[in-house]
C-alpha cells in the first residue's frame, strides 16, 4: 500500500491534517490508519474561539453546529484569591441573547466556541475527511514502523501490511507512536504533574444559558485540584477532577474515592448534580504537561499532543492540536510545490508549536501559582512559582508574564490567548497585576526599533506557507502583519495622539467594506500598541499640549457574581435546554 501521507491516528490531529491536505492538495493520497472504531469516548471537550475558524475554513463548522453542542460562551471560576465566583466571557452575553440554533458562522458567532462531545465531535471530523477524499482505515493499528537513521521506511499494519509514503505524521496524541520510534526524547518544562478522573452524566442542570444553548463551563477549585463542569449537549455531562499526582500517591485512595469525595465538598457542583445520573464509564489519565524535543524529521512529522501537552486549566489542548493539523498540512503542501527552503519550512513548523506549547505551559504554571484556594498546597504552588522565578508580588507579576513579549507566534497581543487587556484583568481574580494603562496617561508614541534584526517568519494562508517580516530584539518581535503592520505605517510618519488618529481614520475609511480589517484588524489596534509597548517596540510620552484618548465603554471579558447560598436555583436561566 502506497500513499502520499500516511496519517497515524484518526483524532482531530489527523483528521484537520487529512481535510486540508485534500482541500488545498486535491491530487494527495492521503490515508488515516485509526486503531479504534469511531465513535469513542475521549476527553478534551472545552473549546475556544479559533477553533470556529479552523471548523469553518475545512468546511463543517455546520456540521458541528447541526450536532446541537452547547456554544460556549466563557467559563465560571472559583479561582483565585477568594471563594467568590467570577467569570471570563469571549464576548457579551447580551450580543447572544437573540442566538438561536442552528446558526451561521458570522457575528457575534465568530468569537464563540464550542463544548463538544468528543465521541460525536471526532466522528463527524473522521467522516469529514474521509468526505474530502482521505481513505480511512479505522479498527487498523500500526503494530511496527521502519526505521533507517532519521527517515521512515514504512509501516507495518497488525494485519501484516505494510504502508510506504511521501510523508508520515504521528497523530496519536500522547502515546505517541511514531514519536517514540524515532527516539525523540522529550521534556518537562514544569514541576507541575497532575492526573484526571472523570465520568461522564446524564441530566444534570446547567449552571445558566446564554441565549439558545449557549453557557459557561464550571471550574471550581477544591483546595487540592480542581474540578471541571463541561455540559456537552442537552443532556450529557462531561465531569473531572484534575490534582497533583503526589497527592493521589500519598492520599493512599483509589480514583474513584478521590473523585466521589471531590465532587461531595462543592456545593455548586452538587446543586447542579441534584437530578444528575453516572455513566459508569470512570476514566484515568496523566495530564503531565510535555514538549517533544524535536517535532519533524526528514521524511515525517509529529502533529498535536504526540508533540507536546499543556495542563488543561487553559482548555488550550484541541486549539493547539487544530493549529497544528492545519499548519502540518500547509507544510506539505508547500514541500510539494518545491518553492521554499524545505529546512526553513520544517523549522518555523517546529519553532510555532514549541512556542505555542511552552507559551502555554508557562501560563498555566502562573494560573496555579496564584490560586490561593489552594490551602493544602501552598508550598507546592509555591515551588512552581520559584521554577519558574515568579514574584507574585504586583511589581513582579506583569513583569514574569512579559518576559517572552505580549507578542506570541500567533500574532496574538497577549498570552495563551488571553489579551493583554484581559491578562490585566487578572490581576482582580488571582494574583495582583497593578499595571498602569499607558494609553490613557500618554498621547506621543514614538517607534524604537533600533539594534533590532528583521526576519522572515511563516504565516499560514488559505493552504499555502507565506513569508512575512518581523522585527526581532531580545528575544521578542515585532510583526509586520495585521494590526502590527498597520501601527508600524502610522507609527513611521506619526507619533502624536492627534495625527496618528486622523491617519488611522482615514486608512479605516479606505477599508470601510473590508469585513476582515474592520472586524480583525482595525478593532485590534488598541490592544496592538498596548503590546508593542509593553514588548518595548513603543515608547510612549505625555506631552501637555495635546489630548489624551478619548474614554470609552470597554468590554470587560471578566466580572464577580454571586451563586446565592451556594445554589443554583436562583440564577436567571439555571436548568437543562429543551
Amino acid at each position: 500500500m502506497h500513499c502520499d501521507v500516511a496519517i497515524i491516528g484518526g483524532g482531530p490531529a489527523g483528521s484537520t491534517l487529512g481535510t486540508f491536505l485534500r482541500r488545498y492538495g486535491p491530487d494527495m493520497d492521503v490515508r488515516i490508519f485509526e486503531r479504534d472504531e469511531f465513535p469513542r469516548d475521549h476527553v478534551g471537550e472545552s473549546q475556544l474561539p479559533l477553533i470556529s475558524h479552523f471548523l469553518d475554513e475545512m468546511g463543517c463548522w455546520h456540521k458541528i453546529e447541526a450536532a446541537n453542542f452547547p456554544v460556549k460562551v466563557g467559563a465560571t471560576y472559583k479561582w483565585g484569591k477568594t471563594k467568590e465566583l467570577w467569570d471570563f466571557d469571549f464576548i457579551p452575553p447580551a450580543r447572544l441573547a437573540d442566538m438561536q440554533r442552528p446558526g451561521e458562522f458570522k457575528g457575534p458567532r465568530q468569537f464563540t466556541a464550542f463544548q463538544v462531545d468528543r465521541a460525536i465531535y471526532d466522528k463527524i471530523l473522521l467522516d469529514h475527511a474521509a468526505e474530502f477524499g482521505c481513505k480511512v482505515h479505522e479498527k487498523t493499528k500500526v503494530s511496527h514502523i521502519a526505521v533507517d537513521g532519521d527517515r521512515v521506511e514504512h509501516l507495518e499494519l497488525e494485519t501484516g501490511e505494510k504502508v510506504t509514503a511521501k510523508y508520515y505524521i504521528d497523530a496519536t496524541g500522547h502515546v505517541g507512536v511514531l514519536r517514540r520510534a524515532m527516539g525523540v526524547s522529550v521534556e518537562y518544562p514544569t514541576g507541575l504533574q497532575n492526573i484526571a478522573v472523570w465520568d461522564y452524566w446524564q441530566n444534570a442542570d446547567w449552571a445558566e444559558t446564554v441565549g439558545v444553548g449557549g453557557t459557561r463551563v464550571q471550574v471550581m477549585s477544591v483546595g487540592y485540584g480542581w474540578i471541571w463542569f463541561i455540559p456537552l449537549g442537552p443532556t450529557r455531562t462531561s465531569i473531572g477532577l484534575v490534582m497533583p499526582a503526589d497527592y493521589y500517591k500519598s492520599s493512599g485512595k483509589r480514583p474513584e474515592e478521590l473523585y466521589r469525595e471531590a465532587l461531595a465538598t462543592d456545593d455548586r457542583i452538587q446543586a447542579l448534580m441534584r437530578n444528575a445520573v453516572c455513566e459508569d464509564k470512570l476514566g484515568t489519565t496523566k495530564d503531565w504537561s510535555f514538549l517533544a524535543s524535536r517535532m519533524f524529521g526528514e521524511n515525517w512529522f509529529l502533529v498535536g499532543e504526540s508533540s507536546g501537552f499543556a495542563d488543561p486549566i487553559l482548555a488550550a489542548g484541541l486549539t493547539i492540536t487544530h493549529a497544528a493539523g492545519r499548519e502540518a498540512a500547509f507544510t506539505i503542501l508547500e514541500l510539494e510545490r518545491q518553492r521554499q527552503d524545505p529546512q526553513w519550512l520544517k523549522e518555523q513548523y517546529q519553532q510555532l508549536q514549541v512556542n505555542r506549547v511552552r507559551n502555554h505551559i508557562r501560563f498555566a504554571d502562573y494560573w496555579y501559582s496564584a490560586n490561593e484556594q489552594f490551602k493544602d498546597l501552598q508550598e507546592f504552588t509555591k515551588k512552581i512559582a520559584e521554577a519558574n522565578g515568579l514574584d507574585l508580588a504586583p511589581d513582579k507579576a506583569w513583569a514574569w508574564l512579559a518576559q517572552g513579549g505580549f507578542i506570541d507566534d500567533d500574532l496574538t497581543a497577549g498570552r495563551a490567548t488571553y489579551s493583554v487587556t484581559a491578562i490585566k484583568g487578572l490581576g482582580n481574580h488571582l494574583s495582583p497585576l497593578e499595571v498602569g494603562d499607558p494609553l490613557s496617561t500618554n498621547n506621543v508614541f514614538t517607534l524604537d526599533v533600533e539594534g533590532a534584526t528583521m526576519v522572515d517568519r511563516a504565516r499560514y494562508v488559505e493552504g499555502e506557507v507565506r513569508r512575512y517580516q518581523a522585527f526581532y530584539r531580545d528575544g521578542r518581535m515585532f510583526p509586520l502583519e495585521g494590526a502590527y503592520q498597520l501601527l508600524y505605517n502610522v507609527l513611521k510618519e506619526y507619533s502624536d495622539l492627534p495625527s496618528f488618529g486622523r491617519e488611522v481614520t482615514r486608512i479605516a475609511g479606505l477599508n470601510k467594506d473590508n469585513h476582515h480589517f474592520q472586524t480583525f484588524i482595525l478593532g485590534q489596534v488598541p490592544v496592538a500598541l498596548e503590546a508593542l509597548i509593553h514588548s518595548g517596540w513603543v515608547v510612549p510620552s505625555y506631552d501637555p499640549r495635546l489630548p489624551l484618548f478619548p474614554r470609552t465603554a470597554e468590554f470587560k471579558n471578566m466580572h464577580w457574581h454571586v451563586d446565592l447560598d451556594n445554589a443554583v436555583q436562583p440564577m436567571a436561566g439555571s436548568g437543562r435546554p429543551n
